[in-house]
């Protein structure tokens, strides 16, 4: 992920709390200078920057604290709710009506990554049940209709556009009517990518905008693109109304800061972000549990959508489990295994409280060849250790050292599967049983 860095150097910053002795106003500055460097370095704006400072100092006013106020909890507190406060405008995100036909229009930078996150979007809509349809109206970029239209192939999401056609407007009109026509429920349009200097697309895009009068305008920000986020959003935001934005290219070791940036420049909700080049690498965003995610806490909410996703609830032997209220290691087991079936490993272990951070860092070879270890013991185990919670590695530590011969792997390496095993059960065991969030709503 590409804020895992500015996490892990956020965190750093707050472990001042607890290694001072008395939390004072020398200490307070020192964790806020920390942090604004952290941010500064990965490309926040540094109006952003200075404006989560004097909040953080408004709220935490040492002098005035009675006695008794946990210091360090509140400095926590505030650092989380400011941090949460520069990816959120405070709008509600549009979201898509059933028994309507909703109109998306994408607008972007070259080379942000608009066509893959048009299909993407298409195809995340249409796992939750949605008749959704492409349409190309990018006539500027050679080999745009060719790549979106292998994508949708790809994705079996209908598509529309034109190899002799040049008007943009026009293609994107005759599409939109097309699938209006055919009673598609999400119809997304993909347009040129565009420079705020283009003074011609720019008045493109508000063509093709009036033409195909879309229901949400997304944004596509470059997750790498530093301090130019917030001139080219304003641009954007000047020319069409942005109703939602998507931060592509989240996949990378690049500082990020920037497109968070984007936020404050149109006042837009991020609605998802883009994790890599995988047709499933789209994850829903919502603030909190991205702040949390980046600060290596986890995500448990984007857990419980993935494996709502995947379908969990079929599986009768892991419901049966859970409703007697036992999460087995070979639960766990056949879980990973579908998890697998996500595509890259590092999102979802992302999600997953308990599993550090340098465990997901790296190339995604690296990572596939770390899930693969943690496979690797589990299946070095016994039917009996597979079977059940764990517990029995506590009382005879014998087994750890046999597992670990078996699997070719060091001890602590089973300690961690152990530690990992008996935190995601207990968040999989509220997803389980007949009122459990795997039967949805």
């Amino acid at each position: 992920m590409v804020l895992s860095e500015l996490g892990g150097r956020i965190n750093t910053a707050l472990r001042q709390l607890t290694d001072a002795p008395v939390i004072d106003e020398k200490v307070l500055e020192a964790v806020l200078r920390d942090i604004c460097a952290a941010l500064l370095a990965s490309d926040v704006n540094v109006k952003l920057v200075q404006n989560l400072r004097a909040n953080i100092k408004s709220v935490v006013n040492i002098r005035e604290l009675a006695a008794g106020i946990n210091k360090k909890r509140l400095v926590q507190k505030a650092v989380m709710d400011e941090l949460c406060r520069l990816v959120d405008p405070g709008v509600e995100a549009w979201r898509p009506k059933k028994g309507k036909q909703n109109v998306i229009m994408f607008v972007g930078l070259q080379g942000s990554g608009k066509t893959t996150t048009c299909t993407k979007l298409a195809a995340h809509y249409h796992r939750k049940g949605w008749k959704t349809a492409l349409v190309c109206a990018d006539t500027f970029r050679a080999g745009a209709f060719d790549q979106l239209k292998q994508n949708a192939t790809k994705a079996k999401i209908p598509y529309y556009g034109s190899y002799s056609e040049s008007d943009p407007v026009q293609l994107a009109a005759e599409g939109v009517a097309k699938f209006k026509q055919e009673r598609f429920e999400i119809i997304i349009v993909d347009t040129s990518g565009r420079h705020k200097q283009e003074a011609e697309l720019f008045d493109e895009m508000k063509q093709i905008s009036t033409a195909v009068q879309p229901d949400n305008v997304i944004f596509v920000m470059d997750g790498t693109i530093g301090q130019a986020a917030d001139p080219q959003a304003r641009a954007f935001k000047e020319t069409v109304d942005i109703g939602s934005i998507v931060i592509t290219k989240m996949d990378g070791h690049a500082k990020g800061g920037g497109a968070i940036s984007a936020v404050a420049a149109t006042q837009s909700p991020i609605i998802f972000i883009g994790t890599g080049e995988h047709i499933h690498d789209l994850e829903r965003f919502a603030p909190r549990p991205f702040i949390s995610k980046m600060l290596g806490m986890g995500d448990l909410g984007g857990l419980m959508e993935t494996m709502q996703d995947l379908k969990l609830d079929q599986n009768k032997n892991l419901i049966k489990n859970l409703e007697a209220g036992v999460f087995t290691l070979r639960d766990m087991h056949d879980q990973l295994q579908t998890i697998q079936k996500m595509g890259p490993l590092g999102k979802v272990m992302g999600m997953m409280p308990g599993i550090p951070q340098e465990l997901i860092a790296g190339t995604e070879q690296e990572g596939t060849r770390r899930f693969k270890s943690m496979m690797t013991i589990m299946d070095s185990m016994t039917d009996k250790e597979l079977d059940s919670d764990g517990k029995m590695f506590e009382q005879e530590r014998t087994r750890i050292q046999r597992v670990a011969r078996g699997a070719g792997a060091p001890p602590y390496e089973v300690e961690a599967l152990l530690a990992q095993h008996k935190q995601f059960a207990q968040m999989v065991k509220k997803m389980g049983g007949p009122k459990g969030f795997m039967k949805g709503k």
